[in-house]
C-alpha cells in the first residue's frame, strides 16, 4: 500500500516537474529583444489560406497588442536614452568649450610670462633681452668712446697748455735777456755820455 502510494505520488509529480523544467528552459531560451519577439510571434501564430490560395498568418490580438507596447516602449526608451545623450553631448560640448577657454587663458598667461620673462621694462616699454643688452652696450660703448675723446682732447689741450708755457717761458727769458742787454747797453751809454760830458768840462 506504502509502494502504491509512493508510486502514485511519483506519477503525478513528475509531469508537473517536467512541465516545470519545460517553462524554465522556454523562460530561459526566450529571445527579449524586438527580433526574437517577431520571431516568437511568427512561430505560434497559425497559417491561414483563402479560397483564393494568398496565404496569412493568423496572429492573437492579444499578443499583437503585447508586441506593439513593446515597441512603443522600446521606442520610448530609445527616445529617452538619444534624449539623455544629446543632453550629455551638450553638457560635453559646453565642458570642452569651458576647458578650450581656460585652455586659451593658460597659454596667453603663459606667454605673457614668457615674453615678461624674456623682455626687460626700459623706459616703459617691454624690449627682449637681446635689445635690452644691445642698446646697454651701445650706450657703455658710447660713453667709453666720449671719455676717450675727452682724454684725448686733455691729453692735446694740456700738451698745448704745456707748449704754451713752455713757450711762455722762453719768452719771459727772452725778454729778461733783452732787457738786460738794453739796461746793460743804456748804462753802456749814460757811462759814455758821462765821460764825454767829463771830458768837455776838463778841456
Amino acid at each position: 500500500m506504502k509502494h502504491l502510494r509512493t508510486l502514485l505520488v511519483l506519477a503525478l509529480l513528475i509531469p508537473v516537474l517536467s512541465l516545470q523544467a519545460q517553462e524554465d528552459n522556454s523562460s530561459e531560451s526566450t529571445d527579449t529583444t524586438l527580433k526574437g519577439q517577431f520571431e516568437d510571434l511568427e512561430r505560434v501564430s497559425t497559417n491561414y489560406k483563402s479560397t483564393n490560395g494568398v496565404a496569412y498568418e493568423v496572429i492573437k490580438l492579444s499578443s499583437l497588442n503585447e508586441i506593439k507596447r513593446n515597441i512603443f516602449d522600446t521606442i520610448g526608451t530609445a527616445n529617452k536614452t538619444i534624449k539623455d545623450l544629446s543632453g550629455t553631448i551638450t553638457a560635453n560640448n559646453a565642458e570642452i568649450e569651458d576647458l578650450n577657454n581656460k585652455l586659451q587663458d593658460t597659454t596667453n598667461k603663459l606667454n605673457n610670462v614668457t615674453e615678461e620673462k624674456d623682455s626687460i621694462s626700459f623706459f616703459g616699454a617691454l624690449i627682449s633681452k637681446g635689445a635690452y643688452n644691445l642698446i646697454l652696450w651701445s650706450i657703455i660703448f658710447g660713453l667709453l668712446l666720449l671719455l676717450l675723446f675727452f682724454i684725448y682732447r686733455f691729453r692735446n689741450s694740456n700738451f698745448l697748455t704745456q707748449q704754451a708755457k713752455s713757450a711762455l717761458a722762453e719768452l719771459e727769458e727772452e725778454y729778461e735777456t733783452h732787457r738786460r742787454r738794453a739796461l746793460e747797453r743804456e748804462q753802456k751809454i749814460s757811462r759814455q755820455l758821462q765821460d764825454e760830458l767829463n771830458k768837455q768840462k776838463k778841456s
